[in-house]
């Protein structure tokens, strides 16, 4: 059904209209209402554009949805009768920057400079894609309707549309109502939609993050019924809905999500595995409760302290204890975990492998991991110079990040124990940002470089150049900076001893 708003009235010239709202419309309707005026001078041309070629065009989707929400952004979203050649030569009626990068799954992208404003535009044909049951990708298939294209949407809350030229308001789902009650539906059935596409599975749990909406009970059902499903979408693809489900800014919904309808177990199972089995005497913590809140509180610390939303955080927050379950053992009334550090750093480097995860991201996540019971020594007693140095060298640039996962790893309710924790911590960073300023911690380097070490020993490069390197490296950190007349003489001790 599509229904006509009075809100969003037409217009048979290109004059601006009075688009005020009015008191009997709703809040979602009003920011749209919003929304429409301050995008009126990018969308207005492109209606005109192509309502003149004979053409429909839709401002669609996520679009939409936001508009509703008070939150487009400057990326819009349409969709058209136009075929993808059509589009693309529209479009550059429209703006000399276009592309056509997705053009073989319909999509032709475009930027417009407007009073200020870059618009990202993407224009899509109605579209009408499948998965096959053999397939990784969909089948790109064109169709000739607008509650066509809506219906193979992903949610109700993403399948409405306004049409560009006309400002009618297309909502054959019922997605407005939707967008009210904060429910996540399907437009068609749950099992036609993600047998469709089965990542969108994994959309449920993203946007029950992202907007905070909760998944209506039939769809969680088709979840769990249909998680093998997911099993044919391609790990780039499924990658990509992790990391943005993790970048949200409350990501626990939604992972717990993947776990319960059994998602997770497809292609994150260290995940699930970590809801260990309390023992008969309750000595050790639900693994996988500690580690949403160490998630939550990473996310509540990278705010904080002035941070973007960072992947390498979350999935170290997220993952740090994944060694667990392998390294558990039960001595006497107690559960030990020894070693989960190492195993946990090798785990997570083969799973975020398998996951696609740039190599830069899979080393860095590995080495938080490795590190993140080193605090632990410090808090049990105090460190020396050295020790404060070797943890800084240690984490090298991953130190920041490694104070963001130690802190937010303390989840005890011992409050005494929780403050003593806390106050440790804000010591050793005291500590190494009181050492920073004297030494130039940030760039804990030996005393002498490769080509002084080469000049002084009279060596060409080789293997003995990185042994001398490890050398004053190593008494760097235990003692300290030394002036380079004392770094020499080391030096050459050093190398006497060692060809003696």
């Amino acid at each position: 059904m599509t229904s006509r708003v009075p809100a969003f009235p037409g217009r048979s010239a290109p004059a601006r209209v009075d688009w005020s709202p009015v008191p009997t419309l709703n809040r979602a309707q009003t920011n749209a209402m919003k929304e429409l005026l301050r995008i009126a001078p990018v969308i207005d041309e492109l209606g005109r554009v192509f309502d003149e070629a004979g053409h429909e065009i839709f401002l669609v989707g996520g679009s939409v949805r936001d508009a509703l929400l008070g939150s487009l952004g400057a990326d819009l979203d349409f969709t058209t009768s136009a075929l993808p050649d059509e589009t693309e030569a529209l479009l550059k009626r429209f703006t000399p920057t276009t592309w056509a990068i997705g053009k073989e799954y319909g999509t032709i992208g475009a930027i417009r400079r407007s009073e200020g404003v870059e618009w990202q535009i993407e224009v899509t044909t109605f579209r009408a894609d499948v998965y096959r049951d053999d397939s990784r990708k969909p089948e790109v298939a064109f169709g000739d309707s607008i509650d066509g294209d809506l219906v193979r949407r992903d949610f109700t809350v993403n399948a409405m549309a306004i049409n560009v030229a006309t400002k009618a308001f297309v909502d054959p789902y019922g997605g407005l109502d939707d967008l009210a009650d904060g429910i996540l539906r399907t437009p068609s059935t749950p099992e036609i939609s993600f047998s469709d596409d089965p990542l969108r599975m994994l959309r449920a749990a993203r946007f029950a993050s992202r907007l905070g909406f909760t998944v209506a009970p039939e769809v969680v059902a088709a979840m769990a019924d249909m998680a093998d499903r997911i099993d044919i979408v391609s790990v780039e693809r499924i990658q990509a809905e992790l990391t943005g489900l993790l970048l949200t800014d409350e990501p626990r919904e939604g992972l717990d999500l993947l776990v319960r309808t059994g998602l997770a177990e497809r292609f994150l199972p260290e995940l699930p595995a970590l809801k260990l089995e309390i023992d008969e005497h309750a000595h050790h913590k639900d693994v996988y409760e500690h580690s949403l809140t160490v998630l939550d509180q990473a996310i509540a610390l990278e705010k904080a302290r002035g941070h973007e939303p960072d992947i390498v955080n979350r999935l170290a927050a997220l993952l740090h204890d994944i060694g667990k379950p392998a390294t558990r053992r039960f001595e006497g009334s107690k559960v030990t975990f020894h070693h989960h550090d190492v195993v946990g750093a090798k785990l997570i480097t083969k799973r975020l492998k398998a996951l696609s995860y740039p190599t830069h991201v899979v080393k860095s996540v590995a080495k938080l991991t490795d590190l993140h019971l080193r605090f632990h020594g410090y808090s049990d007693g105090a460190w020396s110079d050295a020790a404060v140095r070797r943890y800084v060298r240690d984490a090298g640039g991953e130190l920041e990040r490694l104070h963001i996962l130690t802190r937010a790893d303390c989840t005890t309710r011992n409050r005494q124990r929780a403050t003593r924790l806390r106050r440790a911590y804000e010591e050793l960073e005291w500590r190494i940002d009181e050492l920073a300023s004297q030494e130039e911690l940030a760039a804990l380097r030996p005393h002498l470089d490769g080509t002084q070490i080469m000049e002084v020993l009279g060596i060409k490069p080789g293997r003995e150049v990185g042994e001398a390197y490890a050398f004053l490296l190593e008494h760097r950190t235990e003692h300290g900076p030394v002036p380079e007349d004392e770094a020499v003489l080391l030096l050459r001790d050093w190398w006497a001893a060692r060809n003696a």
